[in-house]
């Protein structure tokens, strides 16, 4: 049975859109990028400003994929108007990935997550999804990218090892999001862009499947977002057996709907930096009007940004992309 969040986007009878892009709203309340990342009431105004504003069908946490990896030990590189980032390599050995205990779901900045989940659910009646990394490129910010994929290639039972701890860890941060209200998850495994398809199968694709049979539900679902995979990736990322997949400028968005069944969803994938931090609203209109012509015959298509829109975009190129929606 499909989750009530495919239900919506496949049922509506006008179209809804799932930006992502609560950066986009700091200029509203003045917050900066720290406050978003680091408290939880700064990023519920912010998120339900733009709500205000945009008046948005669905509700997002704050995409910040250093959470889980300073969970578990990373050290972090936070600015004041920067998404923070992970510093340096928190594992090096077998022994490290084996001495390495899970995180607890509600520890570190999970918190902020997790509680900005429950104030939006009480602030409106919209679903919310909670924001989450994916195991692969969990494993990248725990390990080093470099090494990771170093290590499917020469050593893949070690990358294995690890990833099952990371999956496991992912697992109850998922399920703690559902128990907080969450109608979902989006979960950015953008590192998996970087393996081949079959790379792409196992030491990604199979995990998030895990993820999935292990949590979601009529009530609750994974929104699945890689902004680097392209067309020769899809049909191993669809054996992650998701309803929802977030695509961004690598894929071809109408030949990969022209492959998938009806009943799975594709979003995306408007580029977040050309056409919404430094475009026009003008931009904004017109590349909003040819994704939407390009894509009409596909009800299961949700127009989207192709990932996190930045900091400092103009809220008005948001203003736009949102009227130009209600008025096609």
């Amino acid at each position: 049975m499909p989750s009530k969040l495919a239900d919506l986007f496949l049922n509506s009878p006008h179209t809804i859109p799932m930006p992502i892009g609560v950066y986009a709203g700091l200029e509203i309340t003045n917050a900066r990028v720290v406050d978003v990342v680091s408290n939880a009431q700064a990023q519920s105004e912010v998120i339900l400003a733009l709500h205000e504003r945009l008046q948005t069908a669905v509700l997002m946490t704050a995409m910040d994929l250093s959470v889980e990896a300073e969970m578990f030990g990373c050290q972090i590189r936070m600015d004041e108007d920067e998404i923070p980032t992970v510093i340096g390599r928190k594992m090096t050995s077998v022994e490290a990935i084996d001495g390495t205990s899970i995180p607890e779901p509600h520890s570190g900045r999970a918190k902020v997550q997790l509680q900005t989940v429950e104030n939006l659910i009480r602030a409106t009646k919209q679903p919310v999804l909670g924001s989450t990394i994916g195991p692969f490129s969990l494993a990248g910010r725990l390990f080093g990218l470099t090494e990771i994929l170093e290590l499917s290639i020469t050593e893949p039972e070690i990358l294995e090892k690890l990833l099952e701890k990371v999956t496991e860890f992912l697992i109850q941060y998922t399920l703690a999001f559902r128990s907080a209200g969450a109608s979902g998850v989006i979960m950015a495994e953008p590192a998996a862009g970087l393996l081949s398809p079959r790379g792409l199968s196992r030491f990604s694709s199979k995990y998030i499947n895990q993820m999935s049979i292990d949590t979601c539900s009529r009530d609750f679902t994974i929104v699945y977002h890689n902004c680097g995979a392209k067309i020769v990736h899809l049909n191993k990322i669809l054996e992650a057996g998701l309803e929802i997949y977030h695509f961004s400028r690598p894929m071809d968005i109408l030949e990969a709907l022209s492959r998938v069944d009806e009943k799975v969803i594709l979003s995306g994938n408007l580029d977040p930096t050309n056409v919404f931090l430094t475009g026009s609203p003008e931009l904004v209109r017109t590349k909003t009007l040819e994704l939407l012509e390009k894509t009409k015959a596909y009800p299961n298509f949700v127009i989207s940004s192709g990932c996190d829109i930045p900091p400092h975009t103009p809220i008005e190129n948001l203003d736009a992309f949102f009227d130009t929606l209600r008025g096609s």
